[in-house]
């Protein structure tokens, strides 16, 4: 915290955290990840890690997405029974009996009491380790051979959502290719004197720091989910466009509704927009079409670098296809805007 006052950084609260929105700026933090590397302190995540023999056999049926190889990882969903998103997570999977969960700061506690009273059945150890690590980001085209200069062993090896065990200051790291900024990147986790140390070596080196604002544009041009945003309670993956984190070959909570949306199909889902006209679409604003409200802003930023005003929206049927053009109420104004593909960004991950 003190470090983070000392670089200038704006300090806001966020999940039950005080974390910096900004140092020098959310354009030139953005820009700095795109074109160079940004470390982002992400200590906030919360992690969980379930132990025990039954260990894979839980996972697979709280966690909706396909259980990687050993030392790799994955990404899903924890689902109601509706199909509703309790959380959107990462897996690292280590072995059939040790999986470590990353859950959103927001969610935490809610997600540790869900998993441990739908593991009572199995023969796990559910334990909250979020206290005992800390978690830096490093992102950006240049992460890769900055971190090649701290780190003793050689990280190159690691291809994207691979991680392992590394070394610095003779002491453990784990490392993974992993990343929500849609460049390639590194997460880092560690303890807590162990991280800043690393957090001031890769600030002497030149590296930029970043705060919560440079990774909400940076994430949204990528077109990541956040939770709160275009993901929550009742919100399904279908709707939000997240097949890919279920997988249906194995059995999980929320897995039959899931199936009986995709046969009746859906009412609304998540699209891209940009607007044509002058102005921002902000979480939350309406959409309308022919004076009618057809969906609602989930986020929406000018994009740094590019200078254009993109957003996603939830929009009711019949308003899906690319190039339907459509209204964004912005306060007491209709600003056009059309339909688009939500690829704002081609991603950079080393595959």
């Amino acid at each position: 915290y003190d470090d983070h006052l000392q670089l200038g950084a704006k300090i806001v609260e966020f999940g039950g955290y005080l974390m910096p929105l900004q140092y020098q700026g959310i354009t030139e933090e953005h820009l700095a990840v795109r074109q160079d590397c940004g470390v982002f302190d992400v200590s906030h995540m919360g992690e969980i890690l379930v132990t025990g023999p039954e260990t894979r056999k839980f996972i697979e049926y709280v966690f909706s997405g396909k259980i990687p190889q050993p030392m790799t990882m994955s990404y899903g969903f924890l689902l109601k029974e509706d199909g509703g998103i309790i959380d959107d997570l990462m897996i690292y999977y280590f072995h059939d009996q040790k999986i470590l969960l990353v859950v959103n700061a927001s969610n935490l506690d809610k997600d540790y009491q869900w998993i441990s009273d739908h593991s009572q059945n199995y023969q796990v150890m559910v334990n909250n380790i979020s206290d005992e690590i800390s978690l830096l980001a490093v992102q950006g085209p240049n992460a890769e051979s900055i971190l090649r200069k701290i780190i003793s062993e050689d990280i190159t090896t690691l291809k994207m959502f691979d991680f392992h065990k590394f070394h610095f200051l003779d002491s453990e790291l784990l490392i993974s290719r992993s990343g929500y900024t849609g460049e390639d990147g590194f997460e880092i986790y560690g303890a807590g004197n162990l991280i800043v140390s690393l957090f001031h070596d890769l600030i002497a080196k030149g590296v930029t720091p970043c705060g919560l604002g440079a990774r909400d544009t940076l994430r949204f041009e990528a077109a990541m989910p956040l939770y709160g945003d275009e993901i929550s309670e009742d919100i399904n993956p279908i709707e939000a466009g997240l097949k890919f984190g279920l997988d249906f070959s194995k059995d999980f909570i929320g897995k039959q509704a899931l199936e009986t949306i995709m046969e009746t199909g859906i009412k609304r889902k998540l699209v891209a927009l940009e607007l044509t006209e002058r102005g921002i679409a902000r979480h939350g604003y309406e959409v309308e079409k022919d004076g009618k409200v057809i969906g609602f802003i989930t986020t929406g930023y000018l994009v740094p670098g590019v200078n254009k005003a993109y957003a996603l929206a939830y929009l009711n049927e019949g308003y899906w296809d690319l190039g339907t053009n459509v209204s964004v109420r912005i306060r007491k104004n209709l600003v056009n805007a059309i339909v688009r593909n939500k690829k704002f960004l081609n991603k950079k991950y080393k595959k």
